[in-house]
C-alpha cells in the first residue's frame, strides 16, 4: 500500500511538472516587430539600433530594451501575468515610471510557430496613455 500511494504521488508530480510546461509562454523572447496607433497615427518602432527582449517564467514576466552601441537609453519593468486561454494579463510592478506601477494591461496573445504577437489596448489614464500595440517577438534558444 505505502508502494503505490508513493507511486501515485510520482505520478502526481510528474503530471503536474508537465502542466506547468506546456505554458508556450515560458521563455526570452526577442522582438521582432512593434507598432503603436496612437491618436490615428500609426508608428512603427524602429528595431535596427534598439536590442528589446521579455523573458517570461511561469508566473512573471520582465523587459528589457537598450539602445546598441550606447550607454544611454535603458529601460526595463516587469511584474507578474495572468494566461487565462489567449488572454494575457501584465500587472506591472517594477519600472521607474511611478504612474505605471500596479496597472494591468490586457492582451490577446496568438503563436504563429517560434513568433508570439502580443496585441491589446494600453490605457493608464493618470500616465496620458491610450494607445493599440502589436507587437512580435521571436523565441529565442
Amino acid at each position: 500500500m505505502r508502494v503505490l500511494a508513493i507511486l501515485l504521488l510520482f505520478f502526481l508530480l510528474l503530471s503536474c511538472s508537465k502542466r506547468q510546461n506546456t505554458n508556450a509562454l515560458i521563455g526570452t523572447w526577442k522582438m521582432v516587430y512593434a507598432e503603436t496607433l496612437e491618436n490615428d497615427s500609426l508608428v512603427v518602432k524602429d528595431l535596427s539600433n534598439t536590442e528589446f527582449i521579455k523573458i517570461i517564467n511561469q508566473d512573471h514576466f520582465a523587459f528589457f530594451n537598450q539602445q546598441k552601441e550606447s550607454e544611454n537609453r535603458f529601460y526595463s519593468g516587469g511584474g507578474s501575468y495572468l494566461l487565462n486561454g489567449n488572454n494575457y494579463y501584465e500587472t506591472l510592478s517594477y519600472i521607474s515610471k511611478v504612474n505605471l506601477r500596479g496597472h494591468v494591461f490586457p492582451f490577446h496573445i496568438e503563436f504563429r510557430g517560434d513568433t508570439l504577437i502580443q496585441s491589446g489596448i494600453e490605457k493608464v489614464e493618470k500616465a496620458n496613455i491610450n494607445r493599440k500595440i502589436t507587437e512580435k517577438y521571436i523565441k529565442m534558444r
